[in-house]
């Protein structure tokens, strides 16, 4: 029995990209011992997969007050409202292993609003959602409910950039029919 397709849009070879998406994708191989089918996938429209790897990484690896386990937690609730089996499996996989908690990516999939998480954290989730649903609905009294939680101006951008860039996200693994590596139901576990 024969693999099944990572996504339903051709996959190239690696030995065929343009240098610069071959050395990003060796070099996540290298580090976590696969390459994400996320890799792979984009990387049929290489422009594209600069593009969005490039805003990816100015929103999930920045240092700030924002944890990156607290942002993973965000794509994860996101993207489980989004129904995006490839985000919620990576995403949860990643959220884990920051976190140090095999439960907590399982629980805010499921429904953060019972998961083991802060206020702050709750407050955060809630208003990450709304984006993520009902962008439209957002007013002056959500900023300020997160302010009351500790977060910034700069903060909420970051929380609805992070909502938004992956609802395109979501929207797209779907569409391609994106599959989780299955490396990633072990991790952090």
């Amino acid at each position: 029995m024969s693999a099944p397709a990572i996504s339903r849009f051709p996959v190239p070879d690696i030995a065929t990209l343009p240098e610069d998406i071959r050395s990003r994708i060796e070099a996540v191989q290298e580090k976590s011992g696969f390459v994400p089918n996320v890799f792979l996938t984009l990387a049929h429209r290489p422009d594209e997969f600069r593009a969005f790897f490039a805003y990816h990484d100015a929103l999930m690896d920045k240092p700030g007050p924002i944890t990156k386990a607290e942002r993973e937690m965000i794509v994860v609730a996101t993207s489980s409202a989004n129904q995006c089996q490839y985000c919620v499996v990576a995403h949860g996989a990643i959220l884990r292993v920051r976190a140090k908690n095999p439960q907590i990516a399982d629980q805010v999939a499921v429904n953060y609003r019972k998961a083991d998480i802060t206020a702050r954290q709750r407050a955060m989730l809630d208003f990450a959602m709304k984006v993520s649903a009902r962008a439209y609905e957002v007013d002056d009294s959500d900023v300020q409910d997160l302010k009351g939680h500790g977060f910034t101006e700069e903060d909420v951008w970051d929380i609805a950039a992070i909502a938004a860039f992956f609802g395109m996200s979501n929207r797209l693994a779907n569409v391609t029919s994106m599959r989780p590596n299955d490396e990633f139901f072990a991790m952090g576990r």
